[in-house]
């Protein structure tokens, strides 16, 4: 993500970076939340898993997501915004689905196999600290790559829609020319753009 940032908005990515890394290379549910206000809240909204406050989030960082991420888990960043203490960050989130997941898939027992799907985190800062993330992906399309949902009545696109993130040059449509294809409509002939 190259870009020139002002020193503010420097300062906001510094301390979400702070958090990630807690997160994700350090796996330190305690330091984690110390990166946290202590009227913080997250919520993974397709799932609405999470917490809000200190005692929430270290129960739910050191039992439910932390222990629970996949070894192979990479985020591929896009794109980020920054401002008006926010960060937007769009990303890639990969993970082959080795272990139960609580926070994103719960109730699943792990399938094995490899998921790859868009991810969207709206991040809220004050005073160097999280407030708040909102965590947004298309669960069908996780679903569908474990083969816990069938895709093909339906319009769901499973990992196309992250390597579609990535290149935006593969094909567009390709939903609207099967259901045309299935009804026999003349409409198939649907561009790709």
């Amino acid at each position: 993500m190259d870009s020139t940032y002002s020193p503010e908005e420097q300062r906001l990515i510094d301390a979400w970076e702070g958090h990630l890394r807690c997160e994700f290379t350090d796996r330190d549910a305690a330091a984690t939340v110390a990166t946290m206000s202590d009227d913080n809240y997250v919520n993974h909204v397709p799932v609405m898993t999470g917490g809000r406050g200190r005692d929430e989030m270290l129960a739910f960082y050191g039992s439910h997501f932390i222990p629970k991420m996949p070894a192979d888990t990479r985020l591929t960043p896009v794109c980020r915004t920054v401002g008006q203490e926010r960060v937007i960050d769009e990303m890639i989130f990969a993970f082959t689905h080795d272990i139960v997941m609580d926070w994103m898939l719960p109730g699943v027992a792990p399938t094995g196999r490899r998921v790859e799907v868009p991810l969207i985190v709206v991040v809220q800062l004050r005073a160097g600290q999280v407030v708040c993330e909102r965590i947004y992906w298309d669960q069908a399309s996780v679903l569908v790559q474990l083969g816990l949902l069938e895709p093909s009545h339906l319009p769901v696109a499973g990992a196309d829609t992250a390597r579609k993130v990535l290149n935006p040059g593969l094909p567009s449509n390709d939903l609207i020319r099967r259901t045309a294809a299935e009804r026999g409509d003349a409409r198939s002939n649907v561009q790709s753009c």
